[in-house]
């Protein structure tokens, strides 16, 4: 059972699921630790006071608007590819700041694999694979649209390349 003088048992009148089973196993519950933290990180906090207001994203209702509208894979992607413009500077700056987490006070270097640097580390590269993700799915969308793959023969094989002509100097007459 944690030592904080914060920590109380619980019962499980009007409890969460989370708050039984710390009560259980005689653990914090996440909101016990993120409780303890913000008291604890108060004064740091207000010699360095940090923004209130959400980082602003793109705000979705023009895209899925947009999106409702659209009438072919084209248009679709045109959407996707604008979203995706719009989020790209706010996924950077998180994945910036997760790496930079990770790396706090050279923690990473004896790190080992599954501890928070490095599933810190991890997740600022995660960050930026949700558009890399949604762009390979556009991008499929669109070659099978656009350049679909030649229809495959019966025996297995890959069609045949069109016919061309031999290299080399034309035989003469």
């Amino acid at each position: 059972m944690p030592h904080d003088p914060d920590f109380e048992l619980y019962d499980n009148v009007g409890r969460d699921a989370d708050q039984i089973a710390a009560a259980r196993y005689g653990i914090a519950t996440r909101a016990d630790l993120l409780r303890w933290a913000r008291r604890d990180a108060e004064p740091f906090l207000a010699e360095h006071p940090l923004p209130i207001k959400p980082v602003p994203g793109p705000d979705p209702a023009p895209y899925l608007a947009a999106l409702a509208a659209a009438q072919s894979h084209a248009e679709v992607s045109a959407v996707t590819q604008h979203l995706l413009d719009a989020a790209e500077p706010a996924l950077r700056a998180v994945s910036e700041y997760l790496y930079a987490a990770a790396q706090w006070r050279g923690q990473h270097r004896v790190a080992a694999k599954g501890s928070p640097p490095k599933l810190l580390m991890e997740a600022a590269s995660r960050s930026l694979s949700v558009a890399a993700i949604a762009d390979q799915a556009d991008l499929t969308t669109l070659r099978a649209t656009y350049d679909p793959a030649p229809p495959s023969t019966s025996s297995g094989l890959p069609a045949r390349p069109p016919h061309t002509p031999p290299g080399g100097p034309a035989p003469s007459r």
